[in-house]
């Protein structure tokens, strides 16, 4: 019996430190909160600046630099002092936390729309045109009409809504970030579908980019209808 206070007094000990261990997870946890929210208050920074307008749009695109499938611009109305966490450029997202955030944003946005443009679309007109035509796409099915948009980084021809472009604007502002993700999102899951139809070049995994499997697929089984032709003539023989 004499060896039980012993055991007791180790057991206390455990238990203490298991109780500081959870402390300290938590406050790490709430750090880690507050700092999002402090990095969500400055990536409103350009929706407060242009407050006085009702409702402020982000357009931003995905796209442009695979060789395979369409460029898909975004469109977001989010509400006016949105406090959706974590939005970012896309890019900075894990795919799983983009699909969270696609949801999130599709049910407490005040308007979304999305354009697009096709493969064949970009090689007749170049992607930067096209680029335009997916914007100006989204912008015509939004369900209310925006009045300023906050642009990532480009200017877009024949929109006559005041335009704000931002560099690196998908990590600036809130709406920008967030039709980045729609438009991510948007694009990934068509790329998806397209893997079905088209298994050998792996766009589920690629998204169409130019990763090495994809080059490799490329110059084994030559382009397949939604490769641009325009952008893999370096890779294998197109027919025209």
């Amino acid at each position: 019996m004499e060896e039980l206070p012993a055991l007791f007094s180790e057991y206390e000990t455990d238990e203490r430190a298991g109780v500081q261990t959870e402390i300290d997870r938590a406050k790490k946890r709430i750090a880690a909160y507050e700092k999002e929210v402090k990095r969500t208050w400055e990536l409103q920074r350009y929706e407060r600046e242009y407050a006085a307008y009702a409702h402020i749009c982000g357009i931003d695109e995905v796209g442009r630099g695979p060789l395979a499938g369409p460029v898909v611009a975004g469109a977001v109305i989010l509400p006016k002092d949105c406090n959706i966490l974590y939005i970012n450029d896309s890019k900075k997202l894990s795919e799983k936390k983009r699909e969270e955030l696609y949801e999130i944003i599709m049910e407490k946005a005040v308007a979304v729309g999305l354009g697009y443009s096709t493969p064949e679309r970009i090689d007749e007109i170049n992607i930067l045109q096209a680029t335009y035509e997916a914007m100006r796409e989204a912008i015509g099915k939004l369900s209310v009409r925006p009045d300023i948009l906050l642009n990532d980084a480009v200017t877009i021809p024949k929109v006559e809504i005041r335009q704000v472009p931002i560099i690196k604007g998908d990590a600036k502002s809130i709406s920008i970030g967030a039709a980045s993700i729609v438009a991510k999102v948007t694009r990934d899951r068509l790329m998806v579908q397209y893997d079905e139809v088209y298994p050998m070049y792996g766009f589920a995994s690629n998204k169409g980019y130019g990763a090495r499997a994809h080059i490799e697929a490329l110059e084994q089984y030559g382009p397949c209808p939604i490769h641009r032709k325009s952008f893999i003539t370096h890779f294998c023989e197109v027919q025209t």
